[in-house]
């Protein structure tokens, strides 16, 4: 039988994550070498000028808002296996997460890096941090703000693997 776009060749699989009958599965990653792999992703917080204003001062009702968030970005990206189905586990052997507090635009930038020496890529780890420092922003801000958004998640850059270096263009 041809295949057509919706339908691969008997004993194919239409997807490297499903089977050749349409079932999830763990891509196997045995076959690739391991290298060094490294990922940066980015997403914002907006929130109103009295609640930015708050963080610059450290006079939140819950506490460190920056803290809290980059220790929560940090576990998460730690447990991604847990929380993405189908993702790998990886030994992280680094990641970083930045807060950068924009008064004048009332946001809050965060940015992931993850780093690790394996068989498969980073860019999850770096993304779930990202969210995660977001809701952790959020939660413990909701309080005073609740019209905050969570906006702009995204893969900045990533290197190793077979598929090489990507670098996301400017916007």
């Amino acid at each position: 039988m041809p295949r057509t776009p919706d339908r691969p060749r008997e004993g194919e699989a239409l997807s490297t994550h499903l089977s050749p009958s349409g079932e999830a599965r763990m891509v196997p990653v045995e076959g690739k070498p391991v290298t060094h792999r490294r990922a940066v992703a980015s997403g914002a917080v907006l929130m109103r000028h009295e609640t930015i204003a708050r963080v610059a001062r450290d006079d939140a009702p819950k506490g460190d808002v920056l803290a809290a968030a980059r220790i929560a970005g940090i576990m998460a990206a730690k447990r991604t296996p847990e929380l993405i189905p189908l993702c790998h586990g990886i030994a992280l052997t680094h990641v970083s997460v930045s807060l950068d507090v924009d008064e004048p635009s009332a946001s809050i930038r965060v940015t992931a890096a993850a780093e690790a020496v394996d068989r498969t890529g980073v860019e999850m780890e770096a993304m779930v941090a990202v969210s995660a420092a977001c809701l952790t922003i959020y939660d413990m801000l909701k309080g005073i703000d609740r019209e905050m958004v969570i906006s702009d998640i995204k893969l900045l850059e990533k290197s190793g693997g077979r598929s090489g270096h990507f670098q996301r263009s400017a916007p």
